[in-house]
């Protein structure tokens, strides 16, 4: 990871899920409330996949009947999809609980399989959620660095089965990855996905500078799943960002302790290990960090936009192309590209980029944004 940055969190606007493979110790040990304010708001696991009365009465009033019959799942994949009931809208702006997804109509991909997760509890069928292996996508905010992953879930009637007894199921996916060739999968449970939700809230929260709470949150999903190994990661960087680099190690070792090449870990630690003057070690974590990852997230990105401050266009575009073939998915790395190949009189290709941009933007904001800019640019090539 890239001196600059003080974390890479993984962060589910989808989901990326950590894999244990390592004893825990019993997280009171890692938590120190009294270093923090009390949240804001209310901060409870129970709330992110409560079924709300309109959430039953939406299901009684467009299943009602059929709650019964055999196609309950596909009468829930019609009202998520085909029939545009819910109109439902991608938007990663912050993540929803179930509740607040469904009011909204809106939220990122963890938002809405929480929601129909929760509709389909309600409907007696038995839910799936599996994590979706996907590399090498990432955002970021301010000196921050989110590592992007992906879930979906799915559905099946409780002792249904097809044909030779087979059971009868549908995969619900709100934004499918479009390389398919080679995709895993990974089944957890509700605990985990909460705990997903809560790290997301955690993570959010610093990336405004909400320290306090976002303790809260990472607090809440060590509890919800003391097993998930990101909202290791994420206590780490708070108590890095809160000036408690000693507390910090003691998160980070633990998430180690789980994924012990995991890059964003190891830079995070190395930051808490130099804040405590600890240089021979952050050093030799340093050249450990080098070999595994000699080339971190955004350092394509990086030498591209100094290229670029120094004129150097054709040289910015070669490198901000590197970061694209091994980051395709990142927004912002679309729209570079698309500024030099306009600089550069390639007009195509910048459209090409900037409809890149548009399809990868995680908020209704940026999209809209994204698509004046597309929209002057071909005004500017028609004339």
């Amino acid at each position: 990871m890239r001196a600059w940055s003080s974390l890479l969190l993984a962060i589910p606007l989808c989901a990326f899920l950590g894999c244990a493979t390592a004893p825990l110790p019993r997280i009171e040990g890692l938590l120190h409330d009294e270093l923090f304010a009390p949240p804001s708001k209310r901060i409870a696991a129970s709330d992110a996949m409560t079924a709300t009365p309109a959430m039953k009465r939406y299901l009684a009033e467009h299943i009602g009947s059929r709650a019964h019959s055999d196609d309950r799942q596909n009468r829930l994949v019609d009202l998520l999809y085909r029939d545009g009931e819910l109109k439902l809208d991608y938007e990663a702006a912050f993540t929803r609980n179930a509740a607040e997804a469904f009011e909204a109509r809106s939220g990122n991909c963890l938002s809405l399989v929480m929601m129909t997760g929760v509709l389909a509890r309600e409907l007696g069928l038995t839910v799936r959620y599996q994590q979706v292996r996907v590399d090498n996508i990432w955002e970021r905010s301010g000196d921050m660095v989110f590592s992007i992953g992906h879930v979906n879930l799915t559905l099946s009637e409780r002792g249904s089965s097809g044909l030779l007894g087979v059971e009868s199921s549908l995969q619900i996916d709100f934004q499918p990855p479009r390389r398919t060739s080679s995709l895993r999968y990974r089944v957890f449970g509700e605990s985990t996905l909460i705990a997903m939700y809560l790290n997301n809230r955690a993570a959010e929260s610093l990336s405004r500078g909400q320290r306090d709470d976002a303790y809260w949150w990472a607090r809440e999903a060590l509890r919800s799943d003391p097993t998930y190994t990101p909202a290791y990661n994420t206590l780490g960087v708070i108590y890095r960002k809160h000036g408690q680099p000693a507390l910090a190690e003691a998160a980070l070792n633990v998430a180690l302790a789980s994924e012990p090449e995991n890059p964003g870990t190891m830079s995070n630690l190395l930051f808490a290990l130099r804040d405590q003057g600890r240089a021979g070690e952050a050093e030799a974590l340093a050249g450990r960090l080098a070999r595994l990852e000699p080339n971190p997230p955004y350092s394509f990105f990086n030498q591209g936009m100094a290229a670029l401050s120094a004129g150097h266009v054709t040289a910015a575009r070669d490198l901000f192309e590197r970061e694209v073939r091994r980051a395709p998915y990142n927004a912002e790395f679309h729209l570079w590209l698309a500024t030099v190949y306009a600089r550069l009189g390639d007009l195509s290709r910048a459209q090409s980029h900037l409809a890149e941009a548009i399809a990868n933007s995680p908020t209704r904001g940026e999209r809209e944004l994204y698509t004046a800019k597309l929209a002057r640019l071909k005004a500017g090539q028609a004339h």
